[in-house]
């Protein structure tokens, strides 16, 4: 039997609406490799904004649960879980890590049946497959260990694994958010240069120069291609990193690569649309590459940037620039859509 009978949600019903926030019955007991963990605090990510306006189509799940990056405390576990024990502090992320893949949970809501994946943070407490858990080192702040769940190892997988960036080359990253941030400070960490960072909002770019760009572009009103070729060169820069997922700027971001560069696509774009690029380069060692979630393995990962972060090497205080009670998830969803939101939003699970 759980310790707990019900807990507290944000809940999707319906697309474009206003996630609803009301008490949930969890199932009494964990099946085999669930783990039930006390939310400790949840950040959210634009994949999130993306679902709750439908990007990828219909949503055949409603209503449903969201979330997936977020920090907490293990109550129990189910039948067949090793790798991480009662009274553990973790991360909960969305790719795989150690451990098994479970059946995703069973909640109820308001007599119905409340749909979940296998890790689901914006409820305070959460049943979540043990692949979707890292245990977090010693003395880490909790309040910062959401953006190791998405925002960090997207971002620097996306640097590291995938772009494969080398010291001295350039990069445009085009789209500051909470993913973008990341992608800057690890190309900063790469000693990459010049590292240019582009948004449509002034508060973004402030942070993405704290972060370590060397040169921020407001692309509103500007000849954006003229302004970045004026800094990485007329042949274009070594590395561009969408991650705004809107087809236009992706085709710039491949027209503004270098011949021989790399262009490393995080942002999706909304299901049917199309992106128009001239591909013959491709023939000739140009590259085109999309990202999961920076192709990476949490289990290794996460503990590596955390210790980063205790080493004073990795910064994500400056990164969570909002916090919020769950009653008050709506408003930062909205200030996040609106571009006020300059770094993560924090949801603190009281």
């Amino acid at each position: 039997m759980l310790p707990i009978k019900t807990t507290k949600a944000a809940i999707l019903t319906e697309l474009n609406a206003p996630l609803v926030v009301d008490t949930i019955e969890l199932p009494d007991a964990l099946d085999c490799g669930q783990v039930l963990v006390r939310v400790l605090y949840s950040g959210i990510c634009g994949s999130q904004l993306g679902e709750i306006r439908g990007v990828k189509g219909p949503d055949k799940y409603l209503p449903h649960l969201l979330g997936h990056e977020g920090s907490g405390e293990v109550l129990a576990v189910g039948p067949g879980v090793r790798h991480v024990a009662p009274g553990d502090k973790v991360v909960l992320h969305w790719r795989k890590g150690d451990g098994i893949e479970c059946a995703p949970p069973h909640y109820t809501w308001r007599g119905q049946k409340l749909n979940a994946g296998w890790v689901t943070t914006f409820n305070e407490h959460a049943i979540v497959a043990e692949n979707r858990l890292t245990r977090l080192p010693e003395g880490f702040d909790p309040e910062l260990a959401p953006l190791l769940g998405c925002a960090v190892t997207t971002g620097f997988g996306a640097v590291q694994n995938v772009a494969d960036l080398k010291i001295g080359e350039s990069i445009v990253v085009i789209g500051s958010g909470g993913v973008g941030l990341n992608v800057i400070q690890a190309a900063a960490l790469s000693t990459a240069h010049p590292i240019v960072a582009v948004d449509l909002f002034d508060n973004r770019l402030e942070l993405a120069r704290e972060m370590g760009a060397t040169h921020c572009l407001n692309s509103r009103g500007i000849d954006l291609a003229k302004a970045v070729r004026d800094i990485v060169g007329p042949a274009g820069a070594d590395v561009v990193v969408d991650n705004t997922g809107n087809t236009d700027v992706i085709a710039q971001a491949y027209a503004l690569t270098k011949p021989q560069g790399r262009t490393i696509l995080v942002g999706v774009p909304a299901a049917g649309a199309d992106v128009t690029i001239h591909s013959l380069p491709l023939h000739f060692g140009k590259v085109l590459r999309g990202t999961h979630g920076g192709d990476g393995n949490p289990a290794l990962d996460i503990p590596r940037y955390a210790n980063l972060t205790l080493a004073g090497k990795l910064h994500l205080a400056p990164l969570v620039t909002e916090r919020y009670g769950l009653d008050d998830i709506n408003t930062a969803i909205a200030r996040m859509q609106n571009g006020e939101a300059a770094g993560r939003c924090i949801i603190r699970m009281d």
